[in-house]
């Protein structure tokens, strides 16, 4: 069950949708992205953190699986609607004023590359109040700054239970911080989502 009433109308206002998680976060993401609604319209940003140089068959999955269209992201790409992106293995990804995509070779954060951080704060100074993020489980602090910084401008902030969590560092992180307006349940999130 939700919270409340008003996180349902702050989704539904919402003009892009964040997620980000590390080690235990891919099938919870994986469904999601399966099952959202082809009349979502707004884009979906995933950032997922993978080892460096490492092959994943990640993009291939979830292309294969996505119920809108999915693409890897392209630097200078402009943000569309109804399209799930995922942030590129080894770079950081932001997103301009002009609503395009920039990817950014600068150094690892919380060693990772991409860095949950660095896309939440750089979409937090895009869009403000104007969208939803969503913490998931992982094994490092990275993405609590940056959900913090997206509370600040207004965003919906959504952290993964930490007893619902395969690994807590990263929703204890960012509950520590303040980050999270909403803690919820997997469960939750999908209802929220209406998958």
């Amino acid at each position: 069950m939700l919270p409340d009433g008003n996180i349902s109308q702050r989704w539904q206002k919402s003009e892009i949708l964040l997620l980000g998680g590390s080690a235990g976060s891919f099938k919870l993401i994986f469904h999601i992205i399966k099952e959202f609604n082809p009349s979502l319209n707004k884009p979906v940003i995933i950032i997922i953190h993978r080892k460096k140089n490492f092959y994943s068959d990640i993009e291939r999955l979830f292309s294969e699986k996505a119920s809108i269209p999915f693409k890897e992201i392209s630097d200078k790409e402009k943000v569309c609607e109804n399209t799930i992106y995922m942030a590129p293995a080894n770079y950081h990804t932001l997103i301009e004023k002009d609503k395009t995509f920039s990817l950014d070779v600068s150094d690892a954060v919380w060693f990772s590359k991409p860095s949950i951080d660095v896309t939440f704060e750089s979409v937090s100074e895009v869009y403000k109040d104007k969208c939803t993020a969503i913490l998931f489980s992982g094994a490092n602090q990275d993405g609590a700054e940056g959900l913090l910084k997206l509370r600040n401008y207004g965003a919906l902030t959504i952290v993964q239970h930490p007893d619902d969590a395969e690994m807590t560092q990263m929703p204890l992180a960012a509950i520590e911080l303040k980050a999270a307006e909403y803690v919820m349940t997997a469960a939750e999130i999908f209802e929220l989502l209406k998958i």
